[in-house]
């Protein structure tokens, strides 16, 4: 069978160029029908019909996380006695729903047996075990069963990951340092320069128990200079300690406590739930200080700063930090 071929389509004339016209405003020739228009002073230019599109300009949302951290909480009572506060701090934490918890030490009192974690602790923040990266305080290391055994019994390998009683971890753009300033011997030491050094992340935090500064009952506590040191060489931005049962924050320093606006801010959260100390002398960089006020500090991380909130078993801020960009 002979296919019949296809007729040509006549060829159509060429439509003549339409003329360019002048914009006025930019002193420039567009075709007549083209769309022209400016966006942030630069002009964008589309054939007739075609509409420029403007670059999104949307703001965006800072990426970040929630944490929450607070030192000194489970005393020996339960949610039945009025005047038990770790209840109560507790529900505080379900609350807010963390991406995680930071414990800075004496989680249980007084001797932090493993039943006394089961019977108190267990019972109020033992809901966030799973995600709580908890350090050490001194009352851990008081177990008649031998140092820190209740407490490693207690938390097994979410306080013990590789095996030692320090350990880091990363969060988006954080690293974070959890440290035993109960034992701060050279092996520590040697492993935090060895930690910083393998860091890639832009912002460091580290917790422990006892703080080189306080205007509370223990006071300044130099045990952690070194660690201070070595936070400070590699431009950590945030210190959280313990031990002395009050709220404190402090504006930038150095380990020496000289006021630096590189330096580190250090922010003291025992108030957890144990009985509350007294502020009895009031150190330089001391920004804030609270006592009588049980609570936790709320966190918020993005990735080029940080800024916290302490909340009272009241759920009323009782403080706000500025907002501490990363160095």
């Amino acid at each position: 069978m002979t296919s019949t071929p296809r007729a040509k389509k006549p060829v159509q004339p060429l439509k003549p160029l339409r003329p360019l016209v002048k914009n006025p405003r930019l002193g420039i020739s567009v075709a007549a029908g083209a769309a022209l228009a400016l966006v942030g002073g630069v002009a964008l230019w589309s054939p007739a019909g075609i509409a420029a599109a403007a670059p999104d300009r949307t703001p965006r949302a800072a990426a970040g996380f929630t944490a929450v951290a607070a030192g000194d909480i489970a005393e020996q009572c339960t949610a039945s006695d009025s005047d038990c506060e770790h209840p109560k701090t507790a529900a505080l934490v379900k609350k807010i729903n963390p991406a995680f918890v930071m414990t800075m030490g004496d989680n249980q009192y007084d001797d932090a047996r493993l039943k006394d974690f089961k019977k108190y602790y267990d019972t109020t923040w033992g809901a966030f075990k799973s995600k709580t990266h908890p350090v050490a305080g001194n009352h851990e290391t008081y177990d008649p069963d031998g140092e820190l055994a209740g407490y490693k019994d207690y938390f097994g390998s979410v306080a013990y990951p590789k095996g030692k009683s320090y350990y880091s971890y990363d969060q988006d753009n954080w690293h974070f340092i959890a440290l035993d300033s109960n034992s701060l011997d050279r092996a520590q030491t040697n492993w935090l320069k060895a930690d910083l050094a393998a860091n890639s992340k832009k912002c460091v935090a580290a917790y422990w128990h006892h703080p080189l500064f306080s205007s509370g009952e223990h006071g300044n506590d130099p045990v952690s200079r070194p660690l201070w040191k070595l936070l400070y060489d590699a431009k950590a931005e945030l210190v959280l300690n313990g031990h002395d049962h009050h709220y404190e924050r402090f504006a930038p320093q150095d380990p020496n406590g000289k006021a630096d606006e590189n330096g580190i801010v250090e922010l003291l959260g025992g108030m957890g739930g144990a009985n509350p100390y007294k502020i009895e002398e009031v150190q330089p960089n001391s920004e804030k200080r609270l006592t009588k006020a049980f609570g936790v500090v709320k966190l918020n991380f993005t990735d080029t700063g940080f800024s916290w909130k302490l909340v009272g078993t009241d759920e009323k801020t009782k403080d706000s930090s500025p907002t501490y960009q990363c160095h």
